[in-house]
């Protein structure tokens, strides 16, 4: 198993009850979720030795939130206690034809007033197998721009894979400013989480040749990606058709040494919580890359964590290794 570093934000999310709407909700479900937190506990349950690093102000809400990271195996020793502010969401969960809704309260939290003098770079790093970042963190403040950086280009001199997830998030920041920030950071990103959309409009490939089907267009995209960034060892995406928020269908896709690797095309219905699902997929390539399993397995492996994750509320995935490999050999038998 391996070590590997996380760094992002962990949020207080308050969702509705299924069936209600936020604008008239008299009672909220609180979980605490967050794309980096999410994938450190998924491969912490895997096996893996994760840690977690994050500014949190110190009060009674961050220590409900480190416990539930900490319960779930996940090192929580660097979170730094600093600030006034635990950042938020609020999730308007959509059923059917009705889709959900997230408005953040981020501004000003504690772990957007993170800055690089607050932590040792080095010794931070130091003994780590890989480190995961996405691109939600950049999108929180400049000063999370300039660490998000300098952590990818010491982990480089440090010769330590970096796993990067775009995530972009629309309501974060503009377009314009997260190309020109994921510009910058590419040379540094060993794995890589991308879409063809991601390509055209967050990095300018506004040439790219798009064919009817899809996997022709991941190719195209995936190897042209690579040729001018030979930095980059593994890109990976899902493809999901969403006829309703209940009833989603999930493809994965896996491409390393000029070949795209596919997973089967999973139906999800019916959805219990969608939230996480991207972060799931996301864990379970990086535990088949971490653990050498071969292109075919880290693809299905991969799409049916994450598809495991749709039927698990609150934003973590919560399933072992042995969860998704029973449910890749015997599908979803009863265990007795």
């Amino acid at each position: 198993m391996a070590n590997v570093l996380t760094l992002g934000e962990i949020l207080l999310r308050l969702s509705t009850p299924t069936g209600t709407r936020l604008s008239t909700a008299k009672q909220l479900d609180l979980n605490y979720g967050g794309a980096e937190a999410n994938t450190a506990i998924s491969l912490a349950i895997f096996g893996h030795e994760t840690t977690f690093v994050t500014r949190l102000p110190d009060h009674a809400l961050t220590l409900g939130m480190i416990r539930y990271v900490r319960g779930l195996g996940v090192n929580t020793e660097s979170i730094i206690k600093g600030g006034k502010k635990v950042g938020s969401y609020f999730l308007d969960v959509g059923v059917g034809q009705r889709a959900s809704q997230v408005i953040y309260d981020r501004a000003g939290s504690a772990f957007s007033e993170l800055t690089d003098d607050m932590l040792d770079l080095d010794a931070l790093l130091d003994g780590n197998d890989l480190i995961h970042l996405t691109g939600i963190t950049p999108a929180l403040s400049d000063s999370l721009k300039d660490l998000t950086l300098k952590l990818m280009k010491q982990a480089k001199k440090q010769q330590i894979p970096v796993s990067f997830d775009f995530n972009f998030r629309q309501t974060l920041w503009s377009k314009e400013d997260a190309q020109a920030f994921f510009t910058e950071a590419m040379p540094y990103m060993t794995h890589v989480s991308l879409s063809p959309w991601d390509m055209t409009h967050l990095l300018g490939y506004d040439d790219l040749t798009v064919s009817d089907r899809h996997e022709d267009t991941l190719r195209v995209c995936y190897k042209r990606l690579i040729t001018d960034y030979p930095n980059i060892q593994t890109v990976y995406a899902t493809k999901r058709v969403s006829p309703s928020a209940s009833n989603n269908d999930l493809t994965g896709y896996f491409y390393t040494n000029g070949t795209l690797y596919s997973s089967e095309t999973y139906t999800i219905d019916p959805i219990i919580d969608r939230v996480g699902g991207g972060d799931a997929f996301a864990s379970g390539i990086l535990h088949g890359i971490l653990s050498q399993f071969d292109p075919d397995k880290t693809v299905t492996f991969a799409t049916q964590a994450s598809v495991l994750k749709h039927y698990i509320a609150g934003d973590a995935n919560l399933v072992t290794e042995q969860d998704v490999l029973d449910v890749m050999t015997h599908g979803a038998q009863i265990k007795r």
